[in-house]
């Protein structure tokens, strides 16, 4: 089975599962340099409902948002590893700077971000309760980001190149 999807093909598909009773649970995220802390974040996501689905900021998206250094991994690399999880039933990648027609579109049944953001200011949260759903916040590993990863790399190797490494 294909984990990978586009938006349409996995619409059809959520649709199909919601009909047999599964619960369809949507989280988003870069997901730039996988780590502990987004293992963690996504296997308590998945625990919430029958179908995670994670959708994948592209490379445009994350540029957006991050800027031009980002993303370190490109986003055919960063769908094979999510995809690659046990605890994540299906990837779809969008291209706007946050998922809120990628939400509108799945209709999920459970929304799950960050305790780090406040339910008011979540994406697609109102959507997801309009339609009956819920929305969850799941506290965040401390210590564990994809800019400290980076930051590290930076300090340890930054300078190898001077240093004819």
């Amino acid at each position: 089975m294909e984990k990978l999807l586009d938006s349409d093909s996995l619409k059809d598909r959520l649709n199909d599962l919601r009909r047999s009773g599964s619960r369809i649970v949507f989280t988003n995220g870069c997901f730039d340099i996988l780590h502990a802390g987004h293992v963690r974040y996504l296997s308590e996501a998945g625990s919430y409902g029958d179908i995670l689905v994670v959708g994948l900021n592209s490379d445009k998206s994350v540029k957006l948002i991050k800027g031009e250094n980002r993303p370190i991994i490109p986003e055919l690399q960063r769908a094979e590893v999510l995809a690659g999880l046990w605890c994540v039933d299906y990837v779809t990648l969008f291209h706007e700077s946050d998922p809120l027609k990628l939400i509108e579109k799945l209709k999920p049944d459970i929304l799950v971000k960050g305790a780090d953001w406040a339910e008011d200011q979540i994406i697609g949260a109102d959507i997801v309760n309009a339609n009956g759903g819920k929305v969850i916040r799941i506290r965040m590993v401390s210590g564990v980001s994809t800019s400290e990863i980076i930051q590290k790399i930076l300090k340890i190797y930054g300078n190898q190149e001077k240093q004819g490494c």
